[in-house]
């Protein structure tokens, strides 16, 4: 279950990727955007603001983030992208931050793709901070004696949750289609106690946290939280910096 006013805590840090992954589409006038993963909304509207002329689709898999959505005044519906295929007037896709959460996204892709029109543009963003102290340090705890029986495929399955730039590259660039793949890898500069631990409980740690009951995930986040300060210590301001490494990639079709 997603809560999406806990993954809106850090909205403009988790916002910078998708302006910088919607500037790389250069479409005029598409006739259909599809926002795949539209989450609560707070960014499908500057979709709408940015091609007013298009028909604008908004799909998340959350009923939870698609309630928060609509209140936002954006039409969107419930549906797993496993279920999606793209309209014959699909210009224009944005999956932001989405795809590290399906396991067999590439073979989506693959097929994604080649369905789309002539002249249609496919941007993607997924998080790439699998390896990140972050992310080892959950892993390492749901994995001791204490965790393992209910934690321990769940932890590992994030593991290689995604693929290398240069593996999307290779799924995106057939048939002449321009492909564009690029990593970021943000200093971000966190404020408030824990603000790692609250960062990861938005995202990262949502399985886990669906996996328990209330008092062992108060027990589980109790025992991460000094894991964490060590791993990103606090400044003498008491802000903490927090690296995070993103990878893009930005697929043009061949116009007819």
């Amino acid at each position: 279950m997603w809560d999406p006013k806990k993954y809106l805590d850090f909205a403009d840090h988790r916002a910078r990727p998708f302006f910088e992954l919607i500037a790389r589409i250069d479409a005029e006038k598409p006739r259909r955007v599809v926002d795949l993963g539209c989450g609560p909304g707070n960014l499908t509207g500057v979709l709408a603001d940015r091609w007013p002329g298009a028909h604008l689709d908004a799909l998340d898999s959350s009923p939870e983030m698609v309630q928060e959505a609509k209140q936002r005044g954006i039409a969107a519906r419930v549906l797993d992208v496993h279920d999606w295929q793209p309209d014959p007037e699909t210009d224009v896709v944005v999956c932001n931050a989405v795809l590290q959460w399906v396991p067999d996204h590439l073979a989506l892709l693959a097929e994604w793709l080649p369905a789309l029109p002539a002249g249609a543009w496919f941007a993607m963003q997924v998080p790439g901070n699998f390896d990140a102290p972050s992310h080892r340090e959950i892993r390492a705890l749901a994995t001791e004696p204490r965790w393992r029986s209910e934690l321990a495929e769940i932890a590992l399955r994030s593991a290689d949750a995604v693929p290398t730039p240069a593996e999307y590259a290779t799924v995106l660039a057939v048939d002449d289609i321009a492909v564009d793949v690029w990593e970021t890898t943000y200093l971000q500069r966190l404020s408030g106690p824990d603000p790692v631990l609250e960062w990861v409980t938005g995202t990262a740690l949502r399985p886990i946290r669906a996996a328990l009951d209330d008092e062992d995930w108060r027990e589980f986040r109790t025992e991460l939280a000094p894991r964490l300060r060590v791993a990103y210590p606090a400044r003498s301001d008491g802000t903490t910096w927090f690296p995070f490494r993103r990878i893009f990639a930005v697929a043009n079709k061949p116009s007819a």
